[in-house]
C-alpha cells in the first residue's frame, strides 16, 4: 500500500467542502443526512471538529467535539470554513507534526470529506467527491475503529453491492445510505 499524502488529500477535500459551505450559506435551516442536525449545526460541528484536530496537533489540551456543537459559523460560512482549512493546513505542515499526531490528519481529512458530502446532499448541490478522495478516505478509516468506537462516530454500516463505487462504499461504511 502506497503512503498517502495526507496534506494533499486534506487540501483537496477541504477545498471541495469549502465550496459546499459557500453553496449552503442560504440554507442553514435545511435538514441534513446527520440525524437531528440542520445545516447550521452540521457546519458548527465541522468547524468544532477541525479546531479539535488543530488543538491536538499543537499539543493543546482540548475537549473532543461535542454532539451539541458551539455556534461557530458567522454570516459567511464559506469564509469560516476557509479560515479553518488554512489553520489545519498550516498546523499540519509544520515539521514533524504529522508524524507526532499519528492518524489525526487522516481522520480530519475523512471527516471533512464526508461532511462535505452531507452539506452537498442536504442543500441539493453536486455531491460527487473529487477523484481519488473516496478511495483514500476509505483506506484511511476502514477497519481502524472498534465496534464500540464506531457507535460514537458512525451509524451502522449500510449494505451495498460488490460493484458499488468507491464513494458509495465509503458512504455505506460510515452509515450513510448512498441511494437516497
Amino acid at each position: 500500500m502506497a503512503k498517502l499524502d495526507l496534506l494533499d488529500l486534506y487540501g483537496r477535500a477541504s477545498a471541495w467542502t469549502v465550496s459546499k459551505a459557500d453553496g449552503a450559506a442560504q440554507q442553514l435551516d435545511d435538514r441534513t443526512p446527520c440525524d437531528e442536525w440542520d445545516v447550521r449545526t452540521l457546519m458548527n460541528h465541522v468547524l468544532d471538529t477541525q479546531n479539535y484536530f488543530v488543538g491536538v496537533a499543537q499539543g493543546i489540551e482540548v475537549s473532543p467535539p461535542s454532539p451539541d456543537p458551539p455556534p461557530l459559523i458567522s454570516d459567511d460560512p464559506g469564509a469560516d470554513f476557509s479560515r479553518t482549512r488554512a489553520k489545519v493546513l498550516s498546523t499540519f505542515s509544520e515539521d514533524g507534526v504529522i508524524e507526532k499526531t499519528g492518524p489525526s490528519l487522516g481522520v480530519a481529512f475523512s471527516d471533512m470529506l464526508l461532511h462535505g458530502w452531507d452539506l452537498a446532499k442536504a442543500t441539493g448541490q453536486d455531491d460527487t467527491m473529487p477523484d481519488g478522495l473516496a478511495e483514500a478516505a476509505y483506506e484511511t478509516i476502514h477497519g481502524k475503529f472498534t465496534d464500540e468506537q464506531r457507535k460514537g462516530l458512525f451509524k451502522p454500516e449500510v449494505v451495498v453491492g460488490a460493484n458499488a463505487s468507491a464513494q458509495d462504499t465509503l458512504l455505506a461504511y460510515t452509515g450513510r445510505d448512498p441511494s437516497v
